[in-house]
């Protein structure tokens, strides 16, 4: 047989720390940047070119796509077969490579018998599918090898128990090695960097994306009062903006449910004065008959907010999620030549964690304000007299399991306000 040279990738100082220190069963608690993927890409490679059967897990199909073509690059000369839609690389010396997507499928790894399995992003599947994948599908491959090992890296994700990862790090019984490794151990990742985001970030979500730190967000508020007020104050109205805007968050029900139709009212500016205001809001409890005969009256107060704040580019009318009463509404609109437009797809396809983290770093910036009137203002909803745009924000909580029995409309139309005006074109802050 000719030789054959297999070029390897390159492990940084953090990385061959943790290879040399490693056990038949670990668990790499990383940070951003760390450099996981391609850890993991090196050992996938070092493993084929060894003649050994490999597994690699991911989330979703999208987290292997990109490894694929970078261990099927360097193992090339190896290769006999492989297909990228069938998640395979075969090779001449036996050695074999499977990709798995663990999103929804209890059977990933199932049949197979592996000598090395690699999941990535663990702590990002679904708890108790990814436990029950692991105990009946992933870990039996290994059953029938001498010598197999698994490597599983992941950032945190809270520190909820049912978490696989979280499990595995803290809990003695799983007998995995833990391999703490937080960005910065990466020599490739500058201070300065690390300095920046922990300016840019909410303190929780640096703790945990860049320490790699189990957070429980369950505890503090999420949204501080501080962040949101300047000196301790709420400012005036903005003396000049570029535009404002609307953002609605519709419910059709009536009773005793939590949903209200929640409205919040924006002045964004780019170079003068505050990046986003909260000028007013209003929640209410409205028949979907009457949905129709209320929008004119945002749209008319937007005008007026408009005038009041000198909005240089005038109102942008009224962002809508594209769902149930919304679509309706936004039919409406489209048909009487109102301005309304839905919200990104994306934005509203996330969770409402996914939206809060994502709005995080603006508002811990100090970015975005509450204007005296909104600050101030008390309406009565459900019986109740307060102001339900500070109560819902500050009330909120990452991973609270009761969140579906809280109101949460007006904290919507803010998270998404933020996305809007703040973030890109996607709404990523």
């Amino acid at each position: 047989m000719p030789n054959i040279t297999i070029t390897m990738p390159t492990f940084h100082a953090g990385q061959v720390e943790v290879y040399r220190n490693r056990s038949d069963r670990n668990a790499v608690r990383c940070g951003r940047r760390f450099g996981k993927t391609k850890m993991m890409e090196g050992i996938a490679i070092n493993s084929g070119a060894r003649g050994r059967k490999v597994g690699l897990f991911t989330p979703e199909h999208k987290q292997w796509s990109e490894p694929y073509v970078e261990i099927l690059s360097a193992l090339a000369p190896l290769k006999t077969e492989a297909s990228k839609t069938a998640g395979i690389i075969r090779l001449s010396n036996g050695g074999q490579i499977d990709f798995w997507s663990l999103i929804d499928n209890e059977l990933a790894g199932r049949g197979r018998e592996y000598d090395d399995v690699l999941v990535d992003e663990a702590a990002f599947t679904k708890p108790v599918q990814m436990q029950n994948i692991w105990s009946k599908s992933i870990e039996p491959t290994m059953a029938t090898r001498p010598n197999p090992v698994v490597w599983v890296f992941s950032t945190p994700n809270g520190n909820d128990p049912t978490n696989f990862f979280y499990e595995i790090c803290n809990n003695p019984e799983r007998k995995f090695k833990q391999h703490y490794a937080p960005s910065s151990v990466n020599p490739l990742v500058k201070p300065e960097y690390l300095d920046e985001k922990r300016r840019e970030v909410h303190p929780m979500i640096f703790k945990q994306e860049y320490l790699a730190e189990f957070v429980d967000f369950s505890g503090d508020a999420f949204f501080l009062e501080e962040w949101l007020l300047q000196d301790g104050q709420p400012v005036p109205y903005p003396a000049v903006c570029d535009r404002v805007f609307a953002v609605i968050d519709t419910a059709v029900k009536t009773g005793s449910g939590n949903d209200g139709t929640a409205v919040s009212y924006w002045a964004s500016s780019q170079f003068v004065g505050h990046p986003l205001v909260c000028l007013d809001w209003d929640v209410i409890q409205i028949d979907g008959a009457m949905l129709e005969t209320w929008i004119p009256t945002v749209l008319k107060r937007l005008e007026d907010l408009a005038r009041e704040c000198r909005a240089r580019f005038g109102s942008n009318g009224a962002y809508i999620e594209d769902a149930q009463s919304g679509s309706i509404l936004l039919q409406q609109c489209a048909m009487r030549g109102l301005p309304a437009q839905a919200l990104p797809q994306g934005l509203t396809s996330a969770g409402k964690d996914a939206r809060a983290i994502n709005a995080s770093g603006a508002v811990f910036q100090g970015k975005v304000k509450w204007s005296r009137y909104a600050f101030e203002k008390q309406t009565i909803f459900k019986s109740t007299s307060r102001n339900h745009m500070l109560a819902q924000v500050y009330g909120f909580r990452v991973g609270d399991k009761d969140a579906a029995k809280r109101a949460d409309d007006l904290l919507d139309t803010f998270t998404y306000a933020v996305a809007i005006a703040l973030g890109d074109s996607n709404g990523v802050t």
